[in-house]
Order: structure tokens, then sequence, then C-alpha cells
């Protein structure tokens, strides 16, 4: 067995491990993801004994290509820091608000709209955001009205993590696996609309079949929604955060046209919604302290954890793993998206879904473009199987653990399976349409 292959399964060992008994640690304030220090350990390892010259990994880091990891970094980075200035701006909780009020009581109505919204919201902003937000919001509103919130956890969990692959931008492994494969935005929209209907469907027809009796108890009436003081507006900042949304989206839909990289376009529009901050928050004496929460908010730490994993592929690459792996894996054919989409999807349950799209691509290499489409299937829906799938996953357990809200490992991974196997299959098969 090659070196950088042992290293790079330990590595994987103990990020489960990690992430199931001990995800963060902390160091006074600050709390710093477990996983992210076990792959920069193997990163190094891979550096010291996997072969890999630290010229190598600076050349293919700073590769002029379509998968250089600063660049979709940047990306994602920049649509993220969006999404936490339009949750700061109370939108997010100010839409949660509403949701809750039409559903007049009736928890089968609720759990209908709550999907749909979180649905559209996640394809055009960021998944993770949309669950941080509206998670601590249904958990204080199903303890008022004494119902359980497990029904409408699990709803936003799976909408979030399937509606997701609508759009390049609703999952960094989207704007990876696409990237790599110099899928542009549109095109990946005209292709990917389809499947993401179809696992969606598919999606909220089970979980109306596995939620449906437990829905249809009535909440209790005359009770406030949502605490009044967690629903706080700055129309100013919200007008100016959705802007900012409205108008990257449509910027990276003319990208071809325009001639300018997606990266560069949404850095552009993440920088101005900044300054916009700066001067918006020193005109109400605020000085930086609104430009700042949301920089901090962004979740950084996805810089040395995919910028990790991209050294620890690159060993493996090297060792000619990738390239054994694909040979037995890539035909090439329409087949390549149904094998990808699940073996991504159990991948992601393994490593997580951000690292398993970076060794897909290794192993895609640009051969099949079934394969990409597979493996962008795979990295969304397999996010919701378990916990470990996606690093929202790991986050949302922690906010439910802080209400007091028991959903052991197997419950999560019995939805999660249940939910996963028809999504994966009629998003996998509906490619056979649109490619």
């Amino acid at each position: 067995m090659p070196i950088s292959l042992l290293i790079a399964a330990i590595t994987a060992l103990l990020m489960i491990i990690s992430v199931l008994f001990k995800p963060y640690l902390s160091f006074g304030k600050v709390k710093v993801g477990l996983y992210v220090i076990i792959c920069f350990i193997g990163a190094a390892a891979e550096l010291i004994f996997g072969g890999l010259s630290f010229s190598e990994t600076i050349k293919g880091i700073a590769a002029n290509s379509a998968v250089n990891p600063l660049k979709i970094l940047a990306l994602f980075l920049s649509m993220t820091l969006i999404s936490v200035y339009l949750g700061d701006s109370g939108f997010f909780h100010l839409v949660a608000e509403k949701t809750f009020s039409l559903s007049k009581g009736k928890n089968l109505r609720l759990f209908i709209i709550l999907y749909a919204v979180v649905s559209i919201l996640t394809v055009f902003t960021s998944n993770d955001i949309v669950i941080l937000t509206f998670t601590p919001i249904i958990c204080i509103f199903c303890k008022k009205v004494n119902v359980s919130p497990i029904p409408f956890l699990i709803g936003e969990f799976v909408a979030a993590n399937t509606w997701s692959m609508a759009l390049i931008v609703g999952n960094p492994t989207n704007v990876y696996l696409a990237q790599s494969a110099n899928v542009s935005f549109t095109e990946y929209f005209k292709v990917m609309l389809l499947p993401a209907l179809a696992a969606g469907l598919s999606a909220f027809a089970v979980l109306m079949l596995v939620f449906g009796k437990m829905l249809t108890k009535k909440c209790e009436t005359g009770l406030e929604p949502v605490a009044p003081d967690r629903v706080r507006v700055n129309f100013p900042s919200m007008v100016a955060a959705l802007t900012a949304l409205i108008g990257v989206i449509v910027a990276l839909a003319l990208s071809d046209v325009i001639g300018i990289e997606m990266w560069i376009i949404t850095v552009i529009f993440a920088a101005a919604l900044v300054a916009f901050n700066v001067i918006y928050g020193a005109a109400r004496g605020e000085g930086l302290l609104r430009a700042l929460s949301g920089i901090k908010k962004t979740p950084w730490e996805l810089v040395p954890f995919i910028l990790s994993m991209f050294i620890i592929v690159l060993s493996l690459e090297k060792s000619g793993v990738t390239e054994k792996i694909a040979a037995a894996l890539v035909k090439g054919d329409k087949a390549d998206g149904v094998s990808f989409g699940f073996l991504a999807a159990g991948l992601s349950n393994l490593l997580n879904n951000i690292p398993t799209s970076v060794i897909t691509e290794k192993i895609i290499a640009g051969k099949s473009l079934y394969a990409t489409y597979g493996a962008v299937i795979g990295t969304n829906i397999g996010a919701f199987i378990t916990p470990v799938g996606a690093l929202a996953g790991i986050m949302w357990n922690k906010i439910l653990s802080g209400y007091d809200i028991k959903l052991p490992f197997w419950k999560f991974f019995l939805y999660g399976v249940l939910v996963a196997i028809p999504a994966l299959t009629a998003a996998a098969f509906s490619l056979f349409l649109t490619l």
C-alpha cells in the first residue's frame, strides 16, 4: 500500500471519530474544528512522508486552472459572506416568522410551507446559513406549542441539502466539481434543474410518508410563533444584501457573456457589501462592528480544511492511486452519473462531502461529465444521511443539543437513508434526460 494512501486512510478515520465524539476544541473563546486540525496534520504528513514536495504543493495550489482551490474558496466564501450579511439584517428571521404565522396552528401546513421556503432560500443563498438560522427558530417554536420538532428539523435539513444542487453557488461541492469540468453557471443550471426537482420532490414525498401521521396533531393556539425579541430587521442592510445577492446571481448567469471568471464576480459583490456595511455602520455610530460581525461569522476554517485536503489528494494523485481508481470506475457513459452519485453519497459519510468532492474530482479528472454531475448529486444528498456528511450537520447537531433535543445517530441515519435512496435514484436517473 502506498504510504500516501495509508496516511489518507488514517486521516479519514480520525476525522470520522472526531466528528462523532469531539467536533471542536476550545482555545479560550475561540473554537476550532478538530477535524480541521486532523486534516492539517494529515497534509503535513503527506509532505513529510508521502513523497509530495513543497514545490509541487505550491504549484498545485497556485495553478491557473479551473480547480484552483484558492479561486473556489474565494467564490464560495464570498457567496457565504453575502448570505451572512443577509442573515444579520434579519431577513431569514423575518421569513421564518411569516412562515410560522402562515401555518395557523396546523402542523401539516407548517411542514409544507417550511419545506417550500427553505428549498427556495437554499437555491439562491448558502444552505449552511439557512440551516443555522432556521434551526434555532424551529426549536423555540416547537417547545412553545408543545409539538415534536423532529419532523420539521429533518424536513428543513433535507430540503436545504437537496435543493442546494440546483445552482452552482448552493454548495461548495457544486462549485468545486463544476469548475473542475469547466461548466458555466447557466450550463450547470440547465443540467441540474431536473435532478434537483426530481430529488426535492422525491424527498418531500418520502418525508410525508414518514411523518404524515405525526403532523396531523394541531399546535396549541394563542401563542406567538416566534419570540418577539428574536426578530429585529434592519431594512437598509436587508435591501443592500438582497441587492448584492440578486446582482451576483444575474452577473454569474452572464459570466460567459461578459468574460469575467465567477470567483472575481462574487468577490466584487461581497467587497461592495462589506464597504456598504463599513459606511453604514460608521453613519450609525457603530464603527466597524457591523462589517466585522459578518466577516467573523463567515466559515474561515474552510480555508485550511480544503487546502489540507487538496494537498492529501495531490499526494494520492502523484502516487497513482486516483488513476487506478479512475481506471476501475470511470466508464465515460451515462452509467457514470448513477455510479458516482451513489459513490459520492457514500464517501461523503466517511470523509465529509467537501473532501469527497476534492477526491472525486481527481478521480474523474475531466474524463466524464456524467460522473461530475453524479458526484454533485451525491455530495449534496449524501449530506443528510448521517451527521458526518456535511459541516452543517456537525453544527446542526450542536444546536439541537443546546436546546436539549435528542436525535440519536441511528435515528438520524434511519431517516437519512429512507429519504436519500429514492432521492438519489430519482436525481441520478434524471441525468439521462438532461445530458
